[in-house]
């Protein structure tokens, strides 16, 4: 389940092209806060090194301090350079921890299928993450699904995954998760 980790970042006033460059090449990655109560953002700051301690700590749900209120945030958005894979721009929203959200989560497959292994079938792993609705605390990593019992023409829908009450499936049941 989710934990918290505190991150450190700044509010930025230079928000023109040369400035973001030059933040970039001072080793930081250029931001907006979005807040959960209004709908007001703020330009933001945050060290690489920051980033990565955050992303090392395996956390879902960090702690800010935004003009000097402690704010609960999720990375809502990440965009890397297409070759470097550097972070260049992150998005930050509020949270309120008693408040149902939205979120995305990984489908992990897990077992072997029947059909592959003894039928010489191929897996098509059409859906990789759905979204759920949950308060932020219990966000998952991941949701397994197991396809041990798959055989050849067999698929998996959304709707078949069985999730545990405190999550609320907001994707299409109809989706094919595995064939």
């Amino acid at each position: 389940m989710a934990t918290e980790h505190n991150i450190d970042i700044n509010k930025r006033n230079n928000t023109g092209k040369k400035a973001i460059k030059e933040l970039r090449k001072d080793g930081n990655i250029p931001g907006v806060y979005y807040s959960p109560s209004s709908k007001e953002s703020a330009p933001i700051i945050i060290t690489q090194s920051e980033y990565h301690k955050a992303v090392k700590s395996g956390a879902r749900i960090f702690n800010i301090t935004v003009g000097g209120e402690k704010q609960t945030v999720l990375f809502k958005s990440v965009q890397y350079h297409p070759v470097t894979e550097e972070v260049q721009h992150i998005d930050l929203y509020g949270v309120k921890m008693d408040e149902v959200i939205t979120v995305k989560v990984s489908i992990n497959l897990v077992g072997d299928s029947i059909g592959v292994k003894e039928e010489g079938g191929v897996l098509n792993h059409a859906t990789s993450e759905i979204e759920i609705e949950c308060l932020p605390l219990d966000i998952p990593d991941f949701i397994e699904v197991d396809i041990t019992d798959m055989d050849m023409g067999d698929s998996i829908q959304v709707g078949d995954i069985e999730l545990d009450e405190k999550f609320k499936l907001m994707s299409s049941a109809e989706a094919v998760v595995v064939s």
